[in-house]
């Protein structure tokens, strides 16, 4: 067994801080808070329950749900993740854009695992369809960039430069083998097809959003 935590990018710095990145981690985080004090009845108001959503109702919730978690774990996780990816895109994008880049990918993942499972009664949750957003933005941009990552092998532990590209491509190609199989389950687990959804909207969007000066790869 295997894993992989990014740390950041190895290749370049930002050229200024990551204010943007660093006020969603807080969202994220005071909205954990809030989940903790309002326990379930607050996950059932502002998470994206698909069935909900195809009926035409709730449709604030995934706007909302992007930044609700469902423990520690995986909150710490998805803030690692955008803190590896983020300041870069920012950078490259400019601030406003970058914040605007960041709700509108994780809308559309949201919307993506709704499609795949209309009629389900499970709440969905998580910043990582807006995440994958964020990596399919960072691949195209800097795809031979390095990325500084703790690579865990069974008992052993290093730290590894990994190309961008095989890094966020083997995930990517994981999410996507997945997505079939969980695309109609009604138990919850991860939310696949978010992941693809924010991914491809990240990919195939990122040159729209970037600013002319931007620095090139």
């Amino acid at each position: 067994m295997g894993t992989v935590i990014p740390l950041g990018n190895a290749s370049r710095r930002s050229r200024r801080f990551a204010m943007v990145t660093a006020l969603i981690i807080a969202a994220n985080a005071w909205v954990f808070i809030l989940e903790l004090q309002g326990g379930d009845v607050f996950v059932t108001r502002w998470a994206v329950i698909p069935t909900s959503i195809s009926s035409g109702h709730a449709w604030i919730t995934p706007l909302t749900a992007m930044f609700m978690h469902g423990s520690w774990l995986h909150i710490l996780g998805n803030m690692i993740f955008l803190w590896a990816f983020g300041p870069e895109i920012e950078d490259a994008m400019g601030p406003m854009r970058y914040l605007l880049f960041y709700l509108m990918g994780g809308v559309i993942a949201m919307l993506a695992q709704v499609a795949g499972s209309p009629a389900s009664t499970v709440p969905c949750i998580g910043a990582s369809g807006a995440i994958a957003a964020v990596m399919g933005a960072f691949i195209v941009m800097f795809p031979r960039d390095r990325i500084r990552s703790v690579l865990i092998i069974l008992v052993f532990v290093s730290i590894a430069r990994i190309p961008a590209a095989l890094l966020i491509g083997i995930w990517f190609v994981i999410q996507l083998l997945d997505a079939g199989a969980v695309a109609n389950v009604q138990t919850g687990g991860v939310a696949y097809l978010a992941h693809v959804g924010g991914f491809l909207f990240g990919a195939a969007t990122v040159r729209l959003w970037v600013r002319k000066r931007a620095y090139p790869q």
